[in-house]
């Protein structure tokens, strides 16, 4: 599959409802979307967040709960082609889906951040 040059991504920002964009599809634009280093956290088959890995730690702003973590600064909901890893446009019924998700603001603690940061280790 070739890679988009331009993705259609939904954008949630903390206390705002989310809304769709688009983003150039290369490293440094991603970079700059979530303010540094990217993590990539799968949702299901061919969806996922793409967020500040340290986002937690330079103090962003709580944004949504996901399971028993927290999400903090702006993060995106965008596609992945599974097979060969690149990240893709959504399609309208995943954007659908992913706005009633994501479309109420939360309210989250400082405290409820800081208890939510862990770091695992892992030997072999």
């Amino acid at each position: 599959m070739r890679k988009e040059r331009k993705i259609k991504v939904l954008r949630v920002q903390p206390n705002l409802s989310p809304d769709v964009i688009y983003l150039d599809n290369n490293l440094h634009a991603l970079q700059a979307a979530v303010e540094g280093l990217i993590e990539i956290i799968s949702l299901e088959n061919g969806v996922c967040l793409l967020l500040n890995e340290e986002g937690k730690l330079i103090g962003f702003e709580p944004n949504r709960r996901l399971g028993s973590d927290i999400l903090v600064g702006v993060f995106f909901v965008v596609g992945s082609d599974d097979s060969s890893g690149n990240l893709v446009s959504l399609s309208d019924e995943q954007i659908s889906r992913y706005i009633k998700r994501f479309f109420l603001a939360e309210k989250i603690t400082p405290e409820e951040v800081e208890d939510s940061i862990r770091i695992e280790f892992h030997t072999f």
